[in-house]
Formats: structure tokens, C-alpha cells, sequence
């Protein structure tokens, strides 16, 4: 597959493949202790280089993974955001991590859209999750607004059972039925 092919334009943003020159904004993001809270915690450098390279390694085996989230206008690395489906995981997810200087400003929501339909477009989900934890009220309230609702509490696999976690969720035709101008039931 080539992945360089791979790549998502929006008025703002950039979505495409994990490229090395990303990593020293995500070994920031993973230093910083409130970013990094509900993502698996604060990482040293070294750290944050293993798990930079779990993207880049899903997109090569599973066909996809996360896509990096460039700012159009100055080049700058935003976060991560797409589908994700490591082994065990309980569904198949669209996830978000965005460095703190990111927050607040619509980012998370115009890329996780645009990712939500690449995924039912190309990966043939029928439903998508996000694995939200009970106090991340930011990333729940995105979730509502792309159309999710707490389906309940969820497990997820070894290192990170013992974190707790709500699946938000989706059906293929809920969310298609939202985009062309509907609401959800």
C-alpha cells in the first residue's frame, strides 16, 4: 500500500500518515502532564518514541491507523486523530490526541469528521466508537457533537484494563443519516 497517497484536506487542516518530522510535537504532548492525562499518562522522551511509532506501524500492517493533524496555514503538528483498532480493543475507534496548544479552537471536531468518513468509506465499518474516560468531559462533548452517545462502560485490553472508559458510539447509518442533514434518533 502506498501510503503516501493517503492524505485529507480540509479549510484548516491536514490529515494524513504519521511522518517522523512529527515526533518532537508529539514527545511535547506526552511531557505534558494534563494533554497526556487520559491517554495513557505522561511519557519520558524515549517513551513517547515507542508509542509515536505504534501509528506509523498500524497504517503499514492494518492498512490504517491514526492520521496526523497538520495546521494548513503554518505546517505545524496538531495531534492524531482517525481510526484505531489495536488487538482486543472494543470496537472500532476514532480516536483524538491533540497537543494542548491545539485545544479549544474546533480542530478536534473538523478532523474527526472528515476521519469518521474516510473509515466508513474505505475500512467498511458499521459502527465506530471512542473509548472516552468518565471525567474527560472536553472529549465527551465532541463525541455528542459528531453524533455519539454513551452507549456505557467499556474494558479496555492489557496494560489499560484497570482504566476506566465509556464507549461512545455510532452506527454507518446514524452517522450518514447526520451528515446528509438529520439528526440522530
Amino acid at each position: 500500500m502506498d501510503l503516501s497517497n493517503i492524505h485529507i484536506e480540509t479549510e484548516r487542516l491536514v490529515l494524513r500518515v504519521p511522518q517522523v518530522g512529527d515526533f518532537d510535537r508529539f514527545a511535547e504532548l506526552f511531557a505534558d502532564e494534563e494533554a497526556a492525562r487520559y491517554i495513557g499518562g505522561q511519557l519520558l522522551r524515549a517513551e513517547a518514541w515507542r508509542k509515536f511509532l505504534q501509528q506509523p506501524g498500524a497504517w503499514a500492517v492494518q492498512g490504517f491507523g491514526m492520521f496526523s493533524l497538520i495546521e494548513r496555514a503554518s505546517g505545524r503538528w496538531l495531534g492524531e486523530v482517525g481510526p484505531w483498532r489495536p488487538e482486543g480493543w472494543p470496537g472500532n475507534e476514532v480516536g483524538w490526541i491533540l497537543h494542548r496548544d491545539a485545544w479549544g479552537k474546533g480542530f478536534a471536531s473538523e478532523a474527526a469528521g472528515v476521519a469518521i468518513d474516510w473509515a466508513f468509506e474505505n475500512l467498511g465499518w458499521e459502527s465506530v466508537i471512542h473509548c472516552i474516560a468518565p471525567q474527560n468531559t472536553p472529549s465527551q462533548h465532541l463525541a455528542q457533537r459528531m453524533g455519539s452517545r454513551n452507549q456505557g462502560p467499556g474494558k479496555l485490553p492489557p496494560p489499560h484494563q484497570d482504566a476506566p472508559i465509556d464507549i461512545w458510539g455510532q452506527s454507518r447509518e446514524e452517522w450518514l443519516h447526520r451528515r446528509a442533514g438529520g439528526k440522530n434518533p
